[in-house]
């Protein structure tokens, strides 16, 4: 099975602005992670910060775009892995080795559907499905699968700038992972500190930030939910 595990916390400037040495060096601590579990590793991205984000919503036919972060949200996703494991207890016993479990946290969900990616360019992008938790669609339900083909439709359009990407299971099945003083604390249920869930996500190639805006704004949304476009650290350049 897949699993999205989601680093998320507050930024912590220079830490968080890729190129600075703060950076790099949370970077390699990430790297001795993958060296250990590799085989586990199906994907995963650094995030630049959240003040870079672009936003898209739909909201009485019309489609907002604007710049920056979410501003009802003081912690965000600072990056992501997708294992593949047996199960729940071995997706735990990896995302508490992250670095990220010893200051903030990460989220623990399985994935109904999961399109592998490549190793992540400089034009890639990542954009965040954010729904209000009563108002996701179970898997299986005609709500879903009337939701699954609009995004067929979107894959179709969009196929040569797509890259991968997923949908979750219910927030319910999420476990949220810390470690305190050696000690591992486990919550069920989605990150509390987030009003909204993660409820997908795309991976996309575009050729800079009014492109990726457009793509995202092509999206299929809930009604109140909302696309948070990130762009992706290319590590290896």
């Amino acid at each position: 099975m897949h699993y999205l595990v989601t680093l998320v916390g507050r930024e912590d400037p220079p830490a968080a602005r890729p190129g600075t040495p703060e950076f790099d060096a949370e970077v390699m601590r990430y790297a001795e992670f993958e060296e250990k579990e590799g085989a586990a590793v199906a994907g995963g991205a650094a995030l630049f910060p959240s003040a870079d984000a672009i936003q898209v919503r739909h909201s009485a036919g019309r489609t907002m775009v604007t710049d920056g972060p979410f501003t009802e949200q003081a912690e965000v996703v600072g990056g992501f892995y997708v294992f593949e494991a047996a199960d729940l207890d071995e997706a735990i016993r990896l995302a508490r080795q992250l670095p990220a479990v010893e200051s903030d946290a990460v989220e623990v969900r399985p994935l109904v559907e999961w399109s592998p990616h490549d190793s992540p360019g400089a034009d890639w992008w990542l954009a965040l499905l954010w729904e209000a938790s009563a108002a996701v669609v179970e898997p299986g339900t005609p709500e879903w699968n009337a939701m699954a083909v609009e995004h067929a439709r979107f894959g179709e359009k969009y196929a040569e700038a797509l890259r991968g990407g997923g949908a979750l299971r219910p927030p319910s099945t999420a476990t949220t992972v810390r470690v305190r003083d050696g000690q591992l604390l486990l919550t069920d249920g989605p990150y509390p500190e987030f009003a909204e869930v993660v409820d997908g996500f795309y991976l996309f190639a575009a050729e800079g930030r009014d492109r990726a805006a457009e793509i995202a704004a092509a999206i299929p949304l809930g009604a109140n939910g909302r696309a948070e476009v990130r762009r992706i650290v290319d590590l290896d350049a």
